[in-house]
This record gives structure tokens, C-alpha cells and sequence, in this order.
């Protein structure tokens, strides 16, 4: 793989599915790294916490990563920085909200992470090499939001990192338009821009769009307690729950670690601004009448572990719902969490208390007219859609194409392509390794397809355990086989078929002695071909047969 007079993109994740964003940029002897995300596991991952991207192209060129540059401090774009520094430990960079929230992240890990974490502000470049980045102020759902600018010899490459226009911001100020207009004045190889609402028309609405529907809903509700689940690391829309509390003049609890950490995070820092003694523990709230309450916490999709879940499943150690109850779900379901979020609506309507989701959450992205504007001010050579699935971005393609770019200006690519960037042409030319890696608990990496799908077929079949010992010097049994089935069959409703089973099993284990083989991998082999026959004629049912044969002395 050449490394001289080109500019390599290599997306390691994020352009199959909405999350774990990360990509190299390559050229020379310098590679840096925009974002470092996770992705949430699919209906068939059974038992998956977490998916993180495979790294190994980093690991095999570590002597030339010079940094992780993150956009914003969402976990699908900082989520697999506490697995992947201990791989390559390297520093990373960052606004100054983005790295608090990554430090404590680091400091949760399980295994210590020592890394330099750089705090930057808008305008700052930071030359690595032969590659010099600029922050450039976007906006978002989450303060300190960037797009990056990566010069190179090249050329200027533009990330635009999760963004939306938004005039009227709850923090801060609006994007720099101003930047990315002199920048695209200057000429602009290529714009890597977030696709996720590349199918919506318009313009996505302002944050503060929601702050008024919060106002009204407090307004409605004055003599009920309000829960409102979202987002942890919305710090724009905790800002507004808590401005409601403030006029309404109710208290504020917060449940949820994740929340916890941030919202201590964004007050230390100013980006949550209110006033001294809102904050109560959820021990204090039992002090105060319901209609003076407010509780923010975790589990807007549904988690089964996250703190909304356990109230909905009664399972809260602090927190019943009661009737009266109003709860605000802020944010759209992640595609794939639908049902999840459906389940936790209507387990807590049965519980008596009204739940409210519509016109309750407004996106972080970019809709099909700020993208146009996007590309219409920076006009780049090339146009590269990240940020979603396919869909997504072959619609981000359609706006270029519509907008005047030619359409193999517009490529298409899948996480793992090495995209050669000249001035001449874009074409990809190798490709590394980018599959998703399953994390199981403290387990990384250990669980492949292979398991996945023993999971899968036993979440389906069901499991049949036989059991035997058997006298090593002899050769004969010196049990009885015992079947014991989880997830196949109730045994007390089908102790007939089940006696026949062993019977089977017995049978198999006679001819074994009789045959004075000590082949004992193939008598397992036999027993579950004969009781796989026999269960299939029987019920019509193909469970995990598994054959424990324990030889004794």
C-alpha cells in the first residue's frame, strides 16, 4: 500500500448502521483518528453488551497514530475509547466537555488507562506530522460540538462530525459558518458529512423548539410528578428540563450513573447553569409533595438495566410510579429499539401513569436543506456520506448529484475501504479489517459468530443434556444415562417421551460396550444422531443435543 503523494480515509465503522463512528486519515508516515464510538447490539446478539470497531489496522501501524480527534462526546463517537487506548495508547483531543466526559469514562474502566487528554478550543490546529487539524465550532445535541478541518498536502478534508444548524442554540453559539465559508473559498478536497437525516426535507427544528413543549406539559401538570427520560450526555435538554423546574418551582432529582457523571460534569464546567439546593437526592425526594418533584433519568430506549426500565418493571429500589404520574420519553427510538421502547410505554401506562413522547425531542442532525447549504458553501471536489446506513447515504449522494457533483465524485463506501484522495480522483484501493468487535461482560472480542449462533439456536430449540460415567479400565457403564432438558420441553408433561429418550441412549451405550471400542467422541457422536432422529419424528423439534460422558476409574 502506497503511502506517498495520497491521502488515505479508511472508516473503520459507522457507514453500515447508525454508530460506533471512527476513521483513519492517512498520508505519509502520519495517521490520525477521527472518533473512537460504539454501537449497540442488534435483536441477534444474544447476550451482547456492546460492540466496538476492530482496530487492527491501527494496532499493525501504531508507530504512525499520532492521535484520537473527537467531534463530540456522544458514545457512538467516544463509547470504545476505554477499550481501544489500551491498545493504542495514544493521546487524544478534544473540547473541553468532550474530554471531561472521556476522563471519566477512563476512569471507570476496569484496567487503568494513562493517556494525554488535550483540551482544545475552536480555531486551535494541532500539527501532527504532515496533518494539522482545526476545530470548528457545529452544532448539536451536545455542547462542544466540531466539525474537523485536516489539511494534508493533498488537500483540506472537512469531517463535519454530527451536525445540525441551529440559530437559536441552547449553549453556545451557532455554527461557524463564517470558517467553513473561507475555507471552502480556499478550495476543499473533499466533505465527509453526517448522513443520518439525509432522507428528511426541511431543516431540523431548534432545541429550544423542545424547552416550549417542556413549558407546556409543566404548565398542564402542575399538580403532578414529572419524570423525564433521556439521553444522559443531552446536556442542551437537561438544561431545559431543569429551566422548567426553576419556573415551575419544583426540585430535581437525578437517577442514572451515566447521567449523574455528566450532569455533575456540565455544572462544574458551566455548561448546566442552575440554582444552588435545586439538586436533591432521590432519598430527599420522599420530603417533598409530588407536585414539587421533577426526576431526570436514564432509559429513553428502553434499556433493561437503565433507570426508567426498572421503574417501569417495579424493580426501582427508590422509585414506584404513581397513578397521576407524567413521564416525558425525550428522544426517537434508535432503529432496531422500537419494541423496547414500546414495552416500557406500555408498561407504565398499566402502572397508572401517562406517558408522553410525541413532539418531545427534536434531532441532532441535519436535514436535506442544511445539508444542501453545507455543500453549496464549502463546494468540495469530493463528497464522501458518513454517519448512517446505506440509505442514508446513497440519499446524501442524490442532494451532491442534484446539487451539480459529478456522481463518481460521490463515492459509496463500506467501513474497511482504503479511499485514495488525489486532486486527480478518489478510487478505492485495498481494505483493512473493520468487522464489529462483541463485547460479553469484561469479555472483548471473545465471542464470535460461531457462539452468536449457539445462542441463537438454543434461544430457538432449546438444549437436551445426556449424562453417563463410565469405568475407564472395564470399558463398561457404570450409570444409568440421565436426560435433562432446559428450553425443549416441560420433563413433567412429557416423562413418556422422555424415558423412551434414554431408553435410546441406554441402547447406543450397550452396543458401545459391546463393541469394546474406547472411541468415545463417537459413541456421543451416535447418541445424538439416534435421539435427534427420535425427537424429530416425535414433536418435530431439532434441540442442542449434548452428550456428557464422564469417565471414572
Amino acid at each position: 500500500m502506497s503511502r506517498k503523494k495520497v491521502l488515505k480515509i479508511i472508516p473503520l465503522g459507522g457507514l453500515e448502521q447508525v454508530g460506533m463512528n471512527i476513521t483513519a486519515f492517512w498520508y505519509g508516515d502520519d495517521i490520525i483518528v477521527v472518533d473512537c464510538g460504539l454501537a449497540f447490539p442488534s435483536d441477534d446478539m444474544l447476550g451482547i453488551d456492546l460492540v466496538i470497531p476492530d482496530v487492527t489496522f491501527l494496532r499493525d501501524h501504531i508507530d504512525m497514530v499520532r492521535g484520537f480527534f473527537i467531534t463530540h462526546g456522544h458514545e457512538d463517537h467516544i463509547g470504545a475509547l476505554p477499550y481501544v487506548l489500551r491498545e493504542i495508547p495514544v493521546p487524544v483531543y478534544g473540547t473541553q466537555l468532550t474530554i471531561a466526559i472521556i476522563a471519566n469514562k477512563l476512569e471507570e474502566a476496569t484496567k487503568t488507562i494513562d493517556v494525554p487528554l488535550e483540551v482544545v478550543d475552536y480555531g486551535d490546529k494541532i500539527r501532527c506530522g504532515s496533518l494539522e487539524v482545526e476545530y470548528i465550532r457545529t452544532n448539536h445535541s451536545i455542547a462542544g460540538s466540531s466539525a474537523l478541518a485536516i489539511t494534508s498536502p493533498v488537500g483540506t478534508v472537512i469531517h463535519t462530525g454530527d451536525f445540525k444548524i441551529d440559530f437559536t442554540p441552547v449553549y453556545g453559539d451557532t455554527i461557524d459558518l463564517q470558517r467553513l465559508g473561507v475555507l471552502g473559498s480556499k478550495g476543499v478536497l473533499a466533505l465527509l458529512c453526517d448522513s443520518t437525516n439525509a432522507l428528511k426535507p426541511g431543516m431540523t427544528m431548534s432545541e429550544r423548539t423542545v424547552g416550549k413543549t417542556f413549558d407546556n406539559i409543566f404548565a398542564d401538570n402542575v399538580h403532578h410528578r414529572i419524570i423525564v427520560a433521556t439521553f444522559a450526555s443531552n446536556v442542551d435538554r437537561i438544561q431545559q428540563i431543569i429551566n422548567c423546574a426553576v419556573k415551575y418551582g419544583r426540585k430535581v432529582a437525578i437517577d442514572g450513573r451515566s447521567m449523574i457523571n455528566i450532569v455533575n460534569t456540565a455544572v462544574e464546567l458551566g455548561y448546566i447553569k442552575m440554582p444552588e439546593n435545586l439538586l436533591i437526592s432521590l432519598e430527599e425526594t420522599g420530603k417533598y409533595p409530588e407536585e414539587q418533584l421533577v426526576l431526570i433519568m436514564t432509559g429513553s430506549q428502553g434499556e433493561p438495566m437503565a433507570a426508567l426500565s426498572r421503574v417501569a418493571a417495579s424493580a426501582h429500589k427508590k422509585i414506584n410510579i404513581v397513578p397521576g404520574d407524567v413521564v416525558i420519553i425525550s428522544s426517537t427510538p434508535i432503529p432496531g429499539n422500537e419494541k423496547s421502547v414500546f414495552k416500557l410505554i406500555n408498561d407504565l401506562s398499566v402502572l397508572g401513569a401517562r406517558v408522553i413522547f410525541q413532539d418531545t425531542h427534536v434531532s441532532g442532525h441535519a436535514c436535506q436543506d442544511e445539508i444542501k447549504f453545507l455543500y453549496s458553501l464549502i463546494r468540495p471536489k469530493y463528497a464522501i456520506p458518513i454517519h448512517g446506513e446505506y440509505r442514508h447515504r446513497i440519499a446524501q449522494r442524490n442532494i451532491c448529484v442534484d446539487l451539480g457533483l459529478n456522481k463518481e465524485n460521490v463515492p459509496i463506501i463500506r467501513s474497511g475501504d482504503v479511499l485514495a484522495l488525489t486532486d486527480k480522483k478518489a478510487e478505492v484501493i485495498d481494505t483493512v479489517p473493520a468487522r464489529g468487535i462483541l463485547v460479553d461482560g469484561l469479555g472483548v472480542g471473545d465471542v464470535g459468530n460461531i457462539v452468536l449462533r449457539d445462542r441463537q439456536y438454543l434461544s430457538e430449540n432449546g438444549i437436551v443434556i445426556v449424562t453417563a460415567c463410565l469405568d475407564c479400565e472395564s470399558g463398561r457403564f457404570v450409570s444409568e444415562p440421565v436426560i435433562v432438558t432446559k428450553g425443549f420441553v416441560y420433563i413433567k408433561d412429557a416423562e413418556e417421551m422422555i424415558e423412551r429418550a434414554e431408553e435410546i441412549a441406554r441402547d447406543c451405550m450397550m452396543q458401545f460396550e459391546d463393541s469394546g471400542s474406547n472411541d468415545v467422541n463417537r459413541l456421543k457422536s451416535e447418541i445424538r444422531n439416534a435421539l435427534s432422529e427420535f425427537i424429530w419424528k416425535e414433536i418435530h423439534r431439532r434441540p442442542m443435543i449434548l452428550p456428557v460422558i464422564t469417565e471414572c476409574n
